[in-house]
């Protein structure tokens, strides 16, 4: 019996925590996801100057919306009906979607895409300090290493690029700030017994959308969009829709990512995926301008990067250790001894 009690229990631990394969797939969908939308978005706002990214995140919510709503519909998924508890429970995280989805595509506009990606991995310490002050956990001193040297590249890269652009580095400095608060604050939020993780996206959407609608109508950006002169272009608008599509599954993925793992995690993904991305902005898109000092700081940045994901996706991944009898259940326990 007892041996069966010991089952019973690893059979419950186990369905407790996901797996390795559900933990690793989830990481791999948000890294392709999050290297599609940045393509995607690049040849929106850079190739064809789109001009007015505030519209476009609009398109993503409304998807985002229409998505998940139908699927409820048809049982796909669950998620809370609204009730006046709901704005308190998800607050501040409607505020920090926003601004992490502007600040994204504006310094996406304004930089080329390996100065875009180096920056964007202040992401990371961000996401280490506020997990660290908010969710209480600590990091070894091999992460912390990691961490300033992906500091260190990004610093080296960025002081040497040849087209410095003010209002980007603000801009993107900015998203670097929100998506870190989005992470964390995602994680805290996402209680299945409250609104889950179908439920954060859908009210995160519903309750942004509107006020972005009218700060894009109030700066003229949806002017501009209306007047733009590739919506007769076929091209233009299938990017333009997958754009938006895709912006519902960066969504989808950033919460799952940090559902079956961390806002670390997901942060580290992100660097991975960075990787090549940045290569690949020295290739295509126009606007990366070569000087040795840069392409030194960006390697040592994609290094530290690598480094630091090594480190945190093994340690995720170690076996856990034998469940501690003081930590178990009452009735579990009792099951155990009989």
């Amino acid at each position: 019996m007892k041996a069966d009690g010991q089952a019973e229990g690893a059979e419950l631990d186990a369905a407790r925590l996901p797996s390795r394969a559900v933990k690793l797939l989830s990481a791999l969908f948000y890294g392709i996801c999050s290297f599609l939308i940045v393509l995607v978005n690049k040849a929106l706002l850079t190739t064809y100057g789109f001009p007015s990214p505030i519209v476009l995140g609009i398109g993503q919510m409304a998807a985002t919306i229409m998505i998940l709503y139908v699927s409820k519909l048809n049982k796909l998924i669950h998620f809370p009906d609204f009730d006046k508890k709901i704005p308190v429970k998800l607050f501040p995280l409607p505020l920090l979607y926003v601004g992490n989805h502007i600040s994204g595509l504006w310094s996406t506009s304004k930089l080329s895409l390996p100065m875009f990606t180096v920056l964007r991995k202040f992401t990371i310490p961000l996401t280490l300090l506020l997990e660290t002050i908010i969710l209480g956990k600590q990091y070894s001193l091999s992460i912390i290493v990691s961490v300033f040297a992906i500091v260190i590249g990004a610093l080296i890269a960025a002081g040497s690029d040849l087209a410095f652009n003010l209002e980007g580095y603000i801009f993107v400095f900015l998203n670097d700030i929100f998506t870190a608060a989005n992470g964390v604050y995602t994680k805290q939020k996402m209680d299945p017994k409250e609104l889950g993780k179908y439920g954060v996206l859908f009210y995160n959407a519903c309750f942004m959308i509107i006020p972005t609608f009218i700060i894009s109508a109030s700066t003229g950006d949806l002017q501009q969009a209306t007047k733009f002169n590739q919506w007769k272009n076929v091209l233009f608008v299938i990017q333009f829709l997958l754009s938006c599509f895709l912006g519902f599954l960066l969504m989808y993925a950033t919460v799952l990512c940090s559902y079956y793992n961390s806002a670390l995690t997901t942060a580290v993904v992100g660097a991975i995926k960075n990787v090549s991305v940045a290569y690949i902005g020295m290739l295509v898109g126009g606007d990366y301008i070569f000087s040795l000092l840069n392409f030194v700081g960006l390697n040592i940045c994609m290094a530290g990067g690598l480094r630091y994901s090594f480190l945190t996706l093994s340690s995720q991944l170690k076996p856990k250790q034998p469940v501690d009898e003081e930590n178990i259940p009452a009735d579990v326990k009792s099951s155990m001894r009989s």
